[in-house]
Formats: structure tokens, C-alpha cells, sequence
């Protein structure tokens, strides 16, 4: 097996089977990395069924360290709110840190897998200890600009592998169906009238506002745009 070539590759972590790919194996220890693998680095929200997953590791006696190369404050502050320890700046693939966090856990690298996004930190990283290593694909496209030159290189190394646990050829059709599934009429009504609701809503029982001579224009102006696009609703939910 290629040194940059994951041991397993997954669609996401809660793809991985904690009997069968971790406990069954020898697997009770999880150096994890964050980015993109627990956490979307779009909106930096650790995606329900992840969190699920490692709460179901860890009342299956998995215990985890995270491992990132961020040095940013939110990372120690997921590390708090997940109660698990953590090495940042790590500056993977560079063994230290993967040390480091098997101290912390007082684990053996024979029992320890290594799990994150990244050929080149996560992966690497593992197999210079002789760790097992297995690859995620990241949580979302967004990320880091140098990580994004990397995915080029990674998908190189991975040619045509495809992770495990990813959605099959008939799943991806079935969902671009139903996101390019035209909007029946009563759906465009329907949709409408909500949002005409809402901004009657928003504008019912308001008193007027005293203001003064220089704000007047802007008020104005703002008043007339908010009637026309409430006489858009109305026209649109009468004729069309």
C-alpha cells in the first residue's frame, strides 16, 4: 500500500461502523481531526449525525483526541464542548502532535486509528507513526485555500476510488430530481400568500414614527417600495 494511501476511505465518519470497523479490529483509540471532518468549515457546525456518532463511540468505549493544525480559539472552544482533549497547532503531518495526543490518552499506536479529510496531514501523518489511517471525504467543498491546491493532488493519488458509505448513482438522480422538480401552482400560490401573510404581519398595528425633516425622503421612499411589493403580492396572489 502507497504511504499516502488511505487504509479505508468513508464518505463521512458516521458512514464508519464502530463494531465492525473500529472495536472488531483493535481499534479503542481515535486521533480525530476537525475541519472538514467533524466540523463544515462553511458554517462551523458539527453536522447532527456526526455528533450522534461520537456519542455512540464513546458509550461503545472509543475514546477520542483531537488533532487539528488550526490554532484559532473556536477549535479549543469545540474541543470544550464536545469534553474531549485536544492537541491543536499541530502542524501535521509532523509526528509531535500525534505523540503528544497519544499521551493524552495513554493509548498504543497499535490500538489507535487516525481519522480526518486530508492525504497529506491526516494520512501521512498516521502511517510515519505506523498508525492506521482512515480518510473522510471533507464535510463540504469549501475550505482553506492551499487545502484546495491539495484536494487537486488527492484526487491523483485516489484516481477513481470512491469512499465508502457514498450515495449510489440512482440516490444522486433521485435528489436532482426532486431539487429540479418543477413548482406545481398551488406551491407558487401557497408560497406567496406566506410571504404576503408575513409582511402584513411585520407591518400590522405599527404606529407612525416621528421623524425629523432630514429622514423624511429616505422614509418615504422606503414606505413606497414596501406598498409596491405589497401590491405585487396582492396582484400575484389574485391573477396568478
Amino acid at each position: 500500500m502507497s504511504f499516502l494511501e488511505p487504509d479505508r476511505y468513508f464518505a463521512r465518519i458516521s458512514r464508519i461502523d464502530i463494531d465492525r470497523d473500529l472495536l472488531a479490529l483493535g481499534f479503542r483509540n481515535v486521533l480525530l481531526d476537525v475541519d472538514n471532518t467533524i466540523l463544515t468549515r462553511d458554517t462551523h457546525e458539527v453536522p447532527r449525525d456526526v455528533g450522534f456518532w461520537l456519542a455512540k463511540a464513546r458509550d461503545a468505549g472509543i475514546t477520542f483526541c483531537l488533532v487539528s493544525n488550526n490554532w484559532h480559539e473556536g477549535v479549543y472552544q469545540l474541543a470544550n464542548r464536545l469534553s474531549l482533549p485536544i492537541v491543536a497547532k499541530a502542524v501535521k503531518p509532523l509526528p509531535p502532535a500525534f505523540l503528544m495526543a497519544l499521551r493524552k490518552l495513554g493509548a498504543k499506536r497499535s490500538e489507535t486509528v487516525v481519522i480526518g479529510d486530508q492525504l497529506v496531514t491526516d494520512v501521512m501523518g498516521a502511517h510515519f507513526l505506523g498508525m492506521k489511517a482512515y480518510l473522510l471525504a471533507p464535510l463540504v467543498e469549501q475550505d482553506l485555500p492551499h487545502t484546495l491546491l491539495l484536494r487537486n493532488f488527492e484526487r491523483v493519488v485516489m484516481g477513481e476510488r470512491k469512499p465508502e458509505g457514498a450515495a449510489s448513482t440512482s440516490q444522486n438522480a433521485s435528489l436532482r430530481g426532486l431539487r429540479n422538480r418543477p413548482r406545481r401552482r398551488a406551491d407558487v400560490t401557497s408560497e406567496r400568500k406566506d410571504r404576503y401573510d408575513r409582511h402584513a404581519s411585520r407591518t400590522a398595528g405599527r404606529e407612525p414614527v416621528p421623524l425629523g425633516t432630514s429622514h423624511c425622503a429616505l422614509f418615504v421612499a422606503r414606505d413606497v417600495q414596501r406598498r409596491v411589493r405589497a401590491l405585487r403580492i396582492a396582484v400575484a396572489l389574485r391573477f396568478g
